[in-house]
């Protein structure tokens, strides 16, 4: 039986509202004025904001913006209440200016920035693709945009019926280091595993299609890699691009990409099993469109694992299962928030529908991959399950504490409903994975 999606809300563009408008805010300079009516006539409900210091992300604000507008001076208070903990120290203590702020000498933030990028190390960027040529050539003007420019953009392309993301790399590769690479096999992990092959021996950044790099993005990257030479892996944060409808919202009060990571840099490892076991990816380690492995990694875990993610019948969570498994071997992630991502969220609700059951089923899926690899590890995914159940139905869990009153709540059955159908989805995907690798023999 074929569960049905519900009807989906009014379009924004329809209602004339414009739910969000993404600001990059940078408190060094004059802050902005932000106006009720967008300029193509819909009414600005909230303002969203990235709030930097001297490039430095810091954290994000989301303001209502009442109808006369936001003053650069509203802007100004709604950090200075929201972010004031972390923002005032780079301050001496003032809050936070609406005019800007110079600084009396170079910034600690960009000075030790340049000292790392003086003897950072090659990074090559992987964009794995199937039929988005706009939105692949949009991702790939923000690669070649770079403050520290990737070794090499390789862009796989995955079972593709037309020529047009050949194309789109043949155009960027007239300006950069691009280079092409045809995956046949259907499914976002064979794609990896092709990349992963051609690109041995290299630091693999790894970024989808329908974001945009921050143009700090590998500058922080190589930050991280070269502060932390333990690191195995390096993640950073998903932002949003746009907010353009309510399912952004949505999606973003659910947690977006960070699930509560916020912008704390830390560590995880053996040492961090106390506090988070690596079984238990909430918040997350990282994520699959904003991370970055060092050589060997993955093989050493044996690859991302082909009944996993986008194109499979899990849907999703081949990143997941890879964190997990770079952690249970005793390897070490590095959350690095300075290192940030634009992602478009999915604008419609049914999008966002199929999202959520694809989140659920991804994740017991690779619970699913991880115990037929390793079926010791039942008992101790037994003992996680009072966390989980708190997480799920809890009102003050990650997962359900930020939902607001609009937030429709058949969202969240179809995240439950996607879970009871994850282990059977691996099973099948791993049957497929194999007829597959059979044909190409």
């Amino acid at each position: 039986m074929t569960a049905t999606v519900p009807a989906a809300p009014r379009l924004d563009e329809e209602s004339g509202i414009l739910p969000a408008v993404v600001l990059d805010l940078e408190l060094s300079e004059p802050l902005p004025s932000v106006g009720a009516v967008a300029s193509d006539g819909r009414r600005v409900q909230q303002a969203w904001a990235l709030v930097r210091l001297f490039t430095e992300p810091l954290g994000t604000v989301l303001v209502d913006v009442p109808e006369h507008g936001l003053t650069p001076g509203d802007l100004a208070a709604a950090i200075d209440r929201e972010l004031g903990d972390v923002v005032r120290p780079r301050l001496d203590g003032a809050p936070v200016p609406a005019a800007g702020f110079v600084p009396a000498s170079e910034p600690a933030f960009l000075a030790s920035r340049r000292a790392v990028l003086a003897s950072a190390p090659d990074i090559t960027v992987v964009v794995c693709t199937r039929e988005r040529p706009g939105a692949l050539a949009r991702c790939l003007d923000s690669l070649l945009n770079q403050h520290y420019m990737p070794a090499r953009i390789l862009v796989v392309d995955n079972a593709p019926v037309t020529d047009a993301t050949a194309e789109v790399a043949r155009s960027a590769a007239r300006r950069g280091p691009v280079d092409y690479l045809l995956e046949p096999k259907p499914g976002l992990s064979f794609a990896r595993n092709t990349a992963e092959a051609a690109t041995r021996g290299q630091i693999v950044a790894w970024i989808d299609d329908d974001e945009l790099a921050d143009r700090y993005w590998l500058a922080e990257v190589a930050r991280a890699l070269v502060e932390n030479p333990e690191a195995d892996v390096v993640s950073g944060v998903i932002v949003p691009a746009e907010l353009e409808t309510r399912a952004q919202i949505w999606f973003e009060q659910f947690g977006g990409h960070s699930k509560g990571r916020g912008f704390r840099p830390d560590v995880f490892g053996p040492h961090t099993a106390h506090r988070q076991s690596p079984l238990y990816p909430l918040p997350p380690f990282g994520t699959g469109a904003n991370m970055t492995f060092r050589p060997g990694v993955i093989e050493r875990i044996g690859g991302w694992d082909n009944a996993l993610g986008a194109g499979t019948p899990a849907m999703g969570s081949e990143d997941t299962l890879a964190f997990t498994q770079v952690l249970l071997a005793g390897g070490t992630i590095v959350y690095q928030p300075t290192a940030v991502t634009h992602h478009y969220h999915r604008r419609d609700f049914e999008g966002l529908h199929k999202q959520m059951v694809g989140y659920g089923t991804g994740l017991t899926a690779a619970y699913t991959g991880l115990l037929l690899g390793r079926p010791g590890l039942l008992w101790s995914l037994i003992r996680l399950a009072p966390t989980a159940l708190r997480d799920l139905t809890g009102a003050d869990s990650l997962r359900v504490s930020t939902l607001q009153d609009d937030f429709p709540r058949e969202l969240l059955t179809a995240n439950r409903r996607g879970m009871i159908a994850g282990p059977r989805a691996y099973l099948r995907g791993r049957r497929a994975a194999r007829q597959k690798l059979r044909g190409t023999r």
